[in-house]
């Protein structure tokens, strides 16, 4: 069955709107403390994009925040979910996982939303920076061995 692909407008809307129902509502930052808080808003406010044919449900990190504070301090995720970082242009992306206490895989993916690379990151590493070897628009980060999972390789598309 074929699913009519949102375009980039219609992804941008879907940001906002998402977005906009976050503000206003006493948003907590993401602590050991409070975990509990932003997985549940997390899970209630994702996204369903597709990654090679695959469903995944995402949060979506747009502002620089957003994007430093990534999954710092969740401690897990359901299988088919996982946390889109959204950049306001193509560049060599770098990753970490401070405070990160899962095990995860990243996808670097181009404006065209083709996957330029895939990265395995190791729980609470903070001495090694997964570094994209091409420009991307979007990082996507899942579950430790999704992609393989899922036989999604470099070249698969997304879409949003």
């Amino acid at each position: 069955m074929m699913r009519p692909r949102i375009g980039r407008l219609a992804f941008s809307f879907i940001l906002l709107l998402t977005l906009l129902a976050c503000k206003g509502d006493g948003q907590q930052e993401i602590s050991p403390q409070n975990d509990q808080v932003s997985q549940d808003r997390s899970e209630a406010q994702g996204v369903v994009i597709d990654v090679a044919g695959n469903p995944v449900r995402v949060r979506v990190s747009e502002t620089l925040q957003e994007r430093q504070r990534g999954l710092m301090f969740i401690e897990s995720l359901p299988p088919d979910e996982g946390m889109l970082f959204v950049f306001e242009r193509e560049q060599i992306l770098s990753f970490w996982m401070k405070n990160t206490p899962l095990p995860l895989s990243v996808a670097f993916i181009d404006r065209k939303g083709r996957i330029v690379e895939i990265r395995r990151m190791e729980p609470l590493n903070e001495e090694t920076l997964h570094t994209s070897r091409r420009p991307a628009l979007y990082a996507l980060e899942m579950n430790a061995g999704w992609f393989e999972k899922h036989q999604v390789k470099v070249g698969d598309r997304v879409e949003f």
